[in-house]
């Protein structure tokens, strides 16, 4: 018998939780795979947790586990703390996946003991016109970077993947999550498991549907933790985890100097210039293809380079040069 423990992770998901847990047992696997699903609610008041003790008179297997930290990296280890298993999968409440999606997994996982991860393709859903501007800038190699999981078409290997199985060997080998990781706790993770010789396998033949929010704030607020919190990660582990990650803080490092002494050299206004080029070529791009307002999505890639950019610039400052531990205010989720 194989054992997946599946941990979906979840906070006042009243409207999605109850097609996320329908989709997880309506997985197609093998008689020897058995499913015990956690989920790891952080104390939820919007009707969720309600939700689903409901859907346990259906489900016996189902269970919940209270995160009362709220914190995502506390509710991955409560989860996989759970119960004994053989493997892994890590679910977020908005993430609908495919019914092959576990045996798929499986199978990659036992062909091939030197894939330490699996995951698969993102097919965004949209609760409102400005979360697909988002997703589909996110989309592109310019709003995200080269080699981002989000921009393949073809399975291989990568950095990271979105809704992962590890087999249990991993924790055993690496560790857990780290606690002290507001963000980013899924590429420290993975950046351990590929430090420890192990390779994270991005599978297209896989998808789940993800629910996308969309507000400019909740974006800005997110890009730009992303990037703080990266520079804590590097701290960590005294090395630049991925190289894309410098392009927006040398970005928002050129502007500065652009703003200040374009007008004494106006040569240094060159590269704004084709900056801003080749985001307007981009989203018109994307608008025709879309159908999408070309401002927005001007805004959006502007968003997602210059906050992430900041974000990493503050690290920097506070992490590296102030020796200071993570403020409390980049602690709060851009929810």
């Amino acid at each position: 018998m194989k054992r997946i423990s599946v941990v979906v992770i979840c906070r006042n998901e009243v409207r999605n939780i109850q097609e996320c847990i329908e989709a997880i047992y309506a997985s197609e696997v093998a008689d020897n795979v058995q499913l015990n699903v956690f989920i790891v609610d952080g104390i939820s008041d919007d009707g969720t947790r309600e939700k689903i003790v409901a859907l346990q008179t259906n489900f016996p297997t189902l269970k919940i586990i209270d995160n009362v930290e709220q914190l995502t990296p506390y509710a991955f280890n409560l989860g996989i703390h759970a119960a004994d298993y053989d493997y892994i999968q890590i679910v977020g409440a908005r993430h609908i996946l495919s019914t092959n999606y576990f045996q798929k997994c499986l199978d990659k996982l036992d062909a091939d003991p030197s894939t330490w991860c699996v995951g698969g393709r993102i097919e965004n859903e949209y609760l409102n016109k400005i979360g697909k501007v988002i997703a589909t800038a996110m989309g592109t190699s310019l709003g995200i970077g080269i080699g981002n999981f989000r921009t393949l078409s073809a399975s291989g290997f990568t950095d990271t993947v979105t809704s992962p199985m590890y087999p249990k060997f991993v924790f055993e080998k690496i560790g857990y999550f780290d606690e002290d990781l507001i963000r980013n706790q899924d590429d420290d993770f993975n950046f351990r498991v590929s430090k420890a010789g192990g390779k994270i396998y991005f599978d297209n033949d896989i998808h789940l549907k993800y629910f996308v929010r969309g507000t400019y704030p909740g974006l800005w607020r997110q890009f730009f933790q992303y990037g703080y919190w990266k520079v804590f990660v590097n701290q960590k582990h005294k090395a630049v985890t991925t190289m894309r990650q410098l392009v927006p803080p040398a970005f928002v490092g050129y502007l500065l100097l652009a703003i200040l002494f374009s007008w004494i050299l106006p040569v240094l206004a060159l590269p704004l210039l084709l900056y801003l080029a080749l985001v307007v070529s981009v989203s018109f791009t994307l608008s025709s293809k879309e159908k999408l307002p070309v401002l927005e999505l001007i805004l959006t890639f502007f968003i997602l380079h210059v906050s992430y950019g900041l974000g990493y610039l503050k690290g920097i400052w506070e992490f590296l040069l102030l020796k200071k531990k993570p403020s409390n205010k980049q602690k709060r989720l851009s929810r």
